[in-house]
């Protein structure tokens, strides 16, 4: 019925991060990597040898904030198969991969990260012939981006109406209109609500054909960047035809008790009829229709 094309755009690279557990990286400083994860993502942590020899009978560490125990591996032995220690946050949410290993790859995946999840890791190899080798990641764990979607209602005298929903903010967003050149139109005021901390808001507003017929619907946050959906309007919708409004806000249901009501008006009118009929016979005797019989004052014949 329409096209739609749906983009998020964020402000900085903590944003360009997906429910799939898909990281955003940068270098901050001499040996320190900085990692960005979607609180409730899975986040890979990296750590690897570059010479690449096999640790699958060696040992690493991983801590968080210098003294909490995140992952512990020795020889084949860790957390998840022996060694205790590991600290309460991170119990059943922590795994390695083990195919890996023989590359000297001693990295970790986080499950279902969490806003404590954040800090400064530390993946440190204690037993290299060259000497102990540390790693630095500093992980900051932030909040979902709201969901935006945008619909049509109906069409109306005043135009097409379109709503736009925003799900799953973490702060108040600030909801806009905007055609296709980024002018911001004027709404109705926007719906607001709360469930579980979370904001939903809902924003509706009647559009006129444009040359392009491309609106989007922008959810701003000061914390987030910006979430965008947009909406192509066919030319068609904008045609306004004010019974077919009636029939449309009717639905299925509507209009099969229509036909109903008047299925049962034809019943009765039927019935009435039949008794009317009835009463005639029995006062004047059977009906013989191919008679001349005189008409009713109604103009009714009684046959």
């Amino acid at each position: 019925m329409f096209g739609r094309r749906s983009w998020v755009f964020w402000v900085a690279f903590v944003f360009l991060l997906n429910k799939t557990g898909t990281t955003f990286a940068h270098e901050q400083g001499p040996g320190v990597v900085q990692l960005v994860a979607l609180e409730g993502s899975d986040v890979i942590l990296p750590c690897s040898l570059n010479t690449k020899e096999s640790m699958v009978e060696k040992v690493f560490d991983w801590k968080m904030d210098g003294h909490k125990e995140v992952f512990y591996y020795d020889a084949g032995i860790h957390y998840n198969n022996g060694f205790s220690g590991q600290d309460e946050q991170f119990k059943g949410r922590v795994v390695h991969f083990p195919e890996q290993l023989k590359f000297g790859n001693a990295s970790i995946m986080i499950k279902n990260t969490k806003k404590g999840d954040g800090g400064d890791y530390t993946c440190i190899f204690p037993r290299l012939p060259s000497g102990e080798q540390r790693f630095r990641i500093q992980l900051d764990v932030v909040d979902p981006p709201p969901k935006v979607s945008v619909g049509i209602l109906k069409t109306t005298e005043d135009g097409v109406r379109l709503k736009c929903d925003v799900a799953g903010a973490s702060s108040e967003p600030a909801v806009e209109w905007q055609d296709s050149d980024g002018n911001i139109l004027p709404a109705e005021e926007p719906q607001v609500s709360r469930r579980g901390g979370l904001y939903d808001v809902s924003l509706q507003i009647s559009v006129k054909k444009t040359k392009t017929n491309r609106f989007r619907c922008v959810a701003k946050q000061e914390d987030s960047g910006h979430v965008v959906d947009e909406i192509v309007v066919p030319d068609k919708q904008f045609q306004f035809h004010p019974c077919s409004d009636v029939w449309i806000g009717l639905g299925f249901s509507g209009v099969l008790n229509v036909a109903l009501l008047a299925l049962v008006a034809f019943l009765l009118l039927y019935i009435r009829r039949l008794k009317k009929k009835g009463s005639y016979m029995k006062a004047n005797g059977s009906c013989n229709c191919t008679s001349e019989l005189p008409l009713q004052a109604s103009g009714d014949h009684p046959c």
